[in-house]
């Protein structure tokens, strides 16, 4: 109810208002059944204007921690969680990308739209990153179609740490659906799933234009590991 609510009294006819979404190929989310939308990860707002602009609820995951913060900070973080359908996911135990998976699944199986970010995180300068292949597997055992999702200029609205976006028109740009039966039964396999991940990516590259790096956009982020003395 909440999710509906901000959706198109509270907050949605605002946001509209204020970044007047410009959207392309909106018509490739088809109106009934499971879907997944695989998008690229430019900004922290990308998980309000993709489901902002489609008619359909659309479900991310997230780490359990973002629902658990303290005082203001943490209940406004939590509302924004809900408001934009994200579900938590308990990342203890090594077990993070399985949980996600299966809360996907779910959602899928009961007919629903799951959002997933393929590189696993934002991307620290705009360019374009490795795909994980999760989006395979989840594509493989749901046999769900895959829409990919660009943003065009979210970095540029509200760039990796400020808190305050720019006030400018947003751009998304849907591409067609794409099929992946033809790999029917063999999730797990991980040539497969790389196939299947990489051809997403292909898509993902082209309708943005952005350029394509093939390593993992985390390695960017983790520290340099630290010299070991060599002893005298």
């Amino acid at each position: 109810m909440l999710y509906w609510l901000l959706k198109y009294v509270i907050l949605g006819p605002l946001l509209k208002l204020i970044f007047r979404p410009q959207v392309e190929g909106l018509h490739n989310v088809p109106a009934t059944g499971p879907v997944i939308l695989a998008s690229n990860h430019l900004s922290f707002s990308d998980s309000i204007f993709t489901p902002l602009i489609t008619s359909r609820k659309v479900t991310f995951v997230a780490k359990a921690e973002y629902f658990t913060g303290k005082g203001i900070k943490g209940w406004l973080t939590r509302m924004f969680f809900v408001g934009t359908g994200t579900i938590p996911v308990d990342r203890s135990g090594g077990r993070a990308a399985r949980a996600a998976l299966d809360t996907q699944l779910q959602v899928l199986r009961a007919g629903g739209v799951a959002g997933i970010y393929p590189e696993g995180t934002r991307s620290p300068d705009g360019r374009l990153y490795r795909g994980k292949t999760g989006v395979a597997r989840l594509a493989l055992e749901s046999g769900a179609p895959v829409v990919p999702v660009v943003m065009l200029n979210a970095d540029e609205i509200q760039p990796p740490g400020k808190l305050i976006p720019k006030v400018a028109r947003v751009k998304i740009r849907f591409g067609a659906p794409l099929d992946f039966s033809r790999y029917a039964g063999l999730a797990g396999d991980r040539f497969v799933e790389r196939a299947v991940t990489d051809e997403i990516m292909y898509e993902l590259m082209e309708l943005s234009g952005r350029e394509y790096v093939d390593i993992y956009a985390q390695k960017l982020k983790e520290p340099p590991p630290v010299p070991t003395p060599v002893a005298a």
